[in-house]
């Protein structure tokens, strides 16, 4: 939930990029009254010129106000800066120059504690000093916010104050144990959970984690068991990996946590954003928007997903993502022309509204796309299925042969979510580009299954859900399925033969067995009994060219995004034994009855 460091770096020294030293503007630093008594720091900025009253940008951060990208008046919100606007930062409580306690995620306050708060009311207790202080204003508040400020911004629309007119969260998460920063599917993200809090938690400003060696594959396996991290490194002083370690199931503190059951309202104008790559928040924005949908009555709910990482959007023209092009300037695009818009339109009363219900980069064809919903409606699902020998095909998988292709999956040698060596997330340069990486680098392993279809015929052009079900077993009694959707360039690729055979990752996802069943209540895995396990890669927008391929690879781990599954069934991983970790053998079927495929949401043809 944070952008990459060496963005805000770049932000940081960028002249103009912090609205202190923009002399278009009255500047003051505040810190305002929260209904219990704790003073929020806030910067306010006031144009000095202005045509009539004007709106009021407001972004809440537990990131610190300097050197945001929400706070960069070059790049991010230059034109909204340039047309005329107020602008107001804040530090949450307990973070930065804000006094009182920081909380993770804060879940709701008690509804039955008139003196309880939470950020919802910290918002709203802003908006009527801001209303209050702010000279010629117009009576109009807009939100915006990327990750940690996206949800800030997603959770001010669960009450939101009769002021906030417009607000547009971006890559926001919604749920941290069925997707997003901490767990996806259950399945625990080792290397972002162990750096986030650490970063979160260990001071009142943030904090990168000091590894002793460069590559971190190295340093997280030997680690070993996850009960070493408050045993070796944080002796229990960090409250979010403590409740890792004491809520290892969707129980009643994630489900406190999470926006779903919030998001009961549709009454203010919402621009949601999210990006293809997103490494890190990439579930949130279409629930948000999904849940968001069942309430909009007057069809100001919007949604835009381009080809981005997390937060791609903030800064730079977003022609590319590491060596993958975009054909176009998508990051400018959009700041320009879909951002500003928006909130000139529903604060201003100017121009006109999106022109479309979704706006959608299509990665592969390289364009833009408008839906009046998403996902498509004349999206049609079709089943690519796995075949003997690594093939994958529209025709169902022949009876006969052998049944199944299988592995051994050895947790002292995971498979890597990215080529070694892994450096950490902050600061790791690599962080951000990690999804659009050649995957190549797995393709050869032994614990890992892959199947293609032959050079397509003609384009396959995926709007919608993506979906792998594998039909496994194991000889273990818990495991992890992981499945990647990818891109295979053809050999020879004209466009761009540096790219020839480049192995393009679409999306990827785990799941854990034990979840099979139930989030709340897992349940051992019987040995060598074949089930089927669904793994949902979200959504996506992508062309398959013709002449490429589409593959599938499967493995049983990817370290240390994902940590390692014991393969022996224990009540909580977090507190699992070096003895408990054991190899086994996955088998993944492909017959009749056991048909593993792939099902996506195609439009048109094939």
């Amino acid at each position: 939930m944070r952008r990459p460091v060496a963005l805000l770096l770049l932000l940081a020294l960028a002249p103009l990029a912090n609205g202190q030293n923009d002399t278009r503007f009255d500047y003051r630093e505040v810190m305002v009254p929260m209904r219990d008594g704790v003073k929020l720091y806030t910067t306010v900025h006031v144009p000095k010129k202005a045509d009539g009253p004007v709106p009021i940008i407001f972004v809440r951060t537990p990131y610190g106000i300097d050197g945001r990208a929400e706070r960069n008046f070059r790049d991010y919100v230059k034109e909204l800066a340039d047309d005329g606007y107020a602008f107001a930062y804040q530090d949450i409580r307990g973070r930065y120059k804000s006094e009182g306690t920081f909380v993770m995620t804060r879940p709701r306050r008690d509804a039955n504690d008139p003196k309880a708060v939470d950020e919802a009311t910290d918002t709203n207790d802003t908006i009527d000093w801001l209303l209050k202080e702010i000279p010629n204003n117009n009576g109009r508040v807009g939100m915006l916010g990327i990750s940690y400020p996206g949800w800030l911004t997603a959770v001010a629309l669960t009450e939101p104050h009769p002021a906030l007119r417009a607000a547009s969260p971006q890559a926001s998460p919604v749920d941290m144990f069925l997707g997003d920063d901490f767990h996806h599917h259950g399945a625990f993200r080792l290397s972002y959970g162990f750096e986030y809090a650490a970063l979160m938690e260990t001071e009142k400003t943030n904090f990168n984690f000091k590894f002793d060696r460069f590559d971190t594959y190295d340093w997280y396996l030997k680690l070993g068991p996850l009960s070493n991290a408050n045993k070796l490194h944080f002796k229990n002083t960090l409250p979010t990996w403590n409740d890792f370690v004491a809520h290892p199931n969707y129980d009643a503190y994630w489900k406190a946590r999470s926006l779903e059951p919030r998001l009961k309202t549709a009454a203010v104008p919402t621009l949601h954003v999210g990006g293809l790559y997103d490494q890190e928040d990439f579930r949130g924005p279409f629930r948000i928007y999904a849940k968001t949908e069942e309430h909009d009555r007057k069809n100001h709910n919007f949604l835009v997903l381009g080809p981005w990482d997390h937060g791609g959007w903030a800064a730079g023209k977003g022609s590319k993502l590491g060596r993958v092009s975009f054909g176009s300037d998508t990051g400018a695009h959009y700041r320009a022309k879909i951002q500003a818009p928006f909130f000139h339109f529903y604060l201003k009363d100017k121009g006109a509204p999106p022109p479309a219900e979704a706006q959608v980069f299509q990665t592969g064809g390289n364009t833009w796309e408008h839906y009046d919903r998403w996902p498509p409606k004349e999206a049609a699902a079709k089943k690519l299925y796995f075949h003997p020998g690594g093939k994958l095909a529209f025709d169902p998988p022949p009876a006969g042969g052998a049944a199944f292709d299988e592995y051994v999956s050895d947790p002292a040698n995971p498979v890597p979510y990215r080529p070694r060596p892994v450096r950490p997330t902050y600061p790791g340069r690599e962080w951000p580009e990690w999804m659009v990486q050649d995957q190549r680098f797995t393709a050869g392993r032994p614990d890992v299954l892959v199947y293609q279809t032959e050079p397509l015929a003609e384009d396959l052009v995926v709007a919608g859900s993506m979906v792998v079900t594998v039909h496994g077993a194991t000889t273990g009694t818990d495991c992890d399925w992981v499945a990647r959707l990818i891109d295979v360039h053809p050999e020879g690729y004209a466009p761009d033969p540096a790219m020839s055979g480049y192995q393009l990752m679409i999306a990827g996802e785990p799941v854990r067995a034990r979840f099979r069943k139930s989030l709340e209540r897992p349940e051992p895995v019987t040995p060598e009994a074949v089930e089927a396990y669904p793994i949902d890669l979200i959504a996506g927008h992508h062309r398959f060219r013709k002449g490429h391929r589409v593959m599938v690879q499967i493995s049983s781990s990817w370290f240390p995004v994902i940590d390692r599954n014991p393969q022996t069934f224990v009540p909580n991983i977090f507190e699992a034994k070096a003895e408990d970790f054991v190899r086994a053998t996955q088998r993944v079927y492909r017959t009749p009855a056991h048909p593993s495929h792939v099902a996506l949401d195609v439009i048109g043809g094939r």
